[in-house]
């Protein structure tokens, strides 16, 4: 945290003054890839403390038809952020003549966030899509670029809070005697949704409503479905 601080406490009326570049406007993001698909939702509340600056902010970026990326956190960063890798990818399109691929766009987000390590964007990223083979397939991220690729993950907010849950449904951790099967489109979806219904209940900065974007080979599908709004 920066700021300026008074050192002298024994003094009558002295106040001790903090600012931060940051602010944390919550969000929570949920993904699941299966064989031939991917799933991203994330919650519609934008916060900034105990105050709801908005209850219909989606937090999932278009990038491509098979590409989608999800962000939270300090909402000034993320804007910056995604501002900036739209235009690195139109650059790429104008120069490729083709969109960039779902890894690659894993890895520029990598790089890009890498590049601010000194003074790192307040972000939380899942990339979801599918691969060259049509594959769904996730990369997760911590603020300074190491990337993760998941079957499932939780993000923001409500992501320490879900991501147990995501081990027991969808990699069936614990489970004795299950196989790890190829989760369906139709199960990824329940257990998404009771995911955020979960965290709705738990957790002040989730809330309002659901988008959900399927992505497969005919395109991204866009879901919504509501939350509790207090």
């Amino acid at each position: 945290m920066f700021g300026q601080v008074i050192l002298n406490d024994d003094l009558p009326g002295a106040k001790q003054h903090h600012w931060s570049p940051y602010t944390d406007n919550g969000g929570t993001i949920v993904a699941v890839a299966g064989e031939d698909f991917a799933i991203i939702a994330s919650d519609t509340r934008l916060i900034q403390g105990y105050s709801i600056l908005s209850r219909e902010q989606t937090k999932l970026f278009k990038l491509s038809e098979q590409t989608v990326l999800g962000v939270s956190g300090c909402w000034c960063d993320v804007l910056t952020f995604t501002r900036t890798l739209e235009a690195r990818m139109k650059m790429y399109l104008h120069e490729h003549l083709k969109p960039m691929s779902t890894p690659a766009v894993a890895q520029l987000v990598s790089t890009m966030l890498y590049h601010k390590r000194f003074f790192p964007y307040y972000v939380s990223n899942i990339v979801a899509g599918l691969d060259q083979d049509g594959k769904g397939t996730l990369y997760s991220y911590d603020p300074v670029g190491h990337c993760e690729k998941n079957r499932y993950r939780a993000g923001g907010a409500a992501g320490a809070m879900l991501q147990p849950l995501l081990d027991n449904q969808v990699g069936l951790k614990n489970m004795k005697g299950e196989l790890l099967p190829n989760i369906t489109k139709e199960k990824a979806l329940m257990v998404i949704k009771d995911s955020f219904i979960s965290a709705a209940e738990r957790d002040t900065s989730t809330g309002d409503g659901v988008i959900i974007n399927i992505i497969t080979k005919a395109g991204i599908e866009v879901m919504h479905f509501p939350l509790r709004k207090d």
